[in-house]
Order: C-alpha cells, then sequence, then structure tokens
C-alpha cells in the first residue's frame, strides 16, 4: 500500500529516486504509464498487469475504451528500480508530466504518482474543496 507524499528530485539523466518506504513492494518490477491530470501513475508489475487485463475487456466497439486501452498500452514503460532505487523516466513521460528537477510522489493506495512540483501545488490547491466536501459515494467506501 502506498500512502505519504515525498519531493525527490530528477537528475540530469531523467532518474528519480523512488521513496525507500516503497522500495521493498516494487523491487520485483514496476510499469510507468501516463495517470490522469497530466501525472504519472507508478504501479507494481503485477498490479498494473491485472488492471490492463481488465481495461482490455471492455467493448472493442467503444470508441472511449478503445483510445483509454491504446494510451495506456502505448505509455507503459516496464522497469526495475536499480540498488540506489532510481528510476529512470523517458523523455515522452517527462514532457507529458511537465517533469522538471523538483517532483512530488504522492501515494495512491495501490499506486504511486509523480507529479511536478508546481503542478501538484496548483492541483492541491484548487482541489482542497473536493476533499472537504466529499461526497456519500466517495465517503461511504471509507468510512
Amino acid at each position: 500500500m502506498f500512502f505519504g507524499t515525498f519531493t525527490p528530485k530528477l537528475d540530469d539523466k531523467g532518474r528519480l529516486t523512488l521513496p525507500a518506504k516503497f522500495r521493498d513492494e516494487l523491487s520485483d518490477g514496476l510499469m510507468v504509464v501516463k495517470g490522469q491530470d497530466h501525472s504519472l501513475a507508478v504501479y507494481p508489475r503485477d498490479e498494473f498487469l491485472v488492471r490492463a487485463r481488465n481495461a482490455a475487456a471492455a467493448s472493442r466497439t467503444n470508441p472511449r475504451a478503445r483510445a483509454f486501452v491504446r494510451n495506456l498500452a502505448a505509455s507503459a514503460d516496464e522497469q526495475t528500480p536499480d540498488s540506489q532505487g532510481r528510476i529512470t523516466l523517458s523523455p515522452g513521460h517527462r514532457d507529458y508530466a511537465g517533469l522538471r528537477k523538483e517532483c512530488v510522489v504522492t501515494g495512491s493506495v495501490d499506486f504511486l504518482e509523480i507529479w511536478d512540483a508546481d503542478a501538484w501545488e496548483r492541483y492541491r490547491t484548487e482541489h482542497e474543496e473536493d476533499f472537504s466536501e466529499g461526497d456519500d459515494d466517495v465517503l461511504s467506501a471509507f468510512l
């Protein structure tokens, strides 16, 4: 499970050091994909494969489902963290998420998100009221 907020820096080679508390869970391999809101999502490899198969089972006649599966699969980058817990983010992923040096890694329960630090701060600020005003559909699952 992934919880918390961390602020690693992206180095000149596009490498990002994963938070130490998550390295064991990701040591057998991970998948980096485009995420929502121009962030990157990092899944344990096995978790990603289950989700990808579920997504691929959607109707092929639905153009939105086809587009989602195509974009998901095309953006997937399988990696194994190096001995220092670093992964290399591709130029395409860095561009998609607007990543520069200052990054934020957030836990999202069963995956991680990687954000540009400024983009994360804007998102967090803009959506603070969404959290405060959570509706029954969201809150009932938690309470």
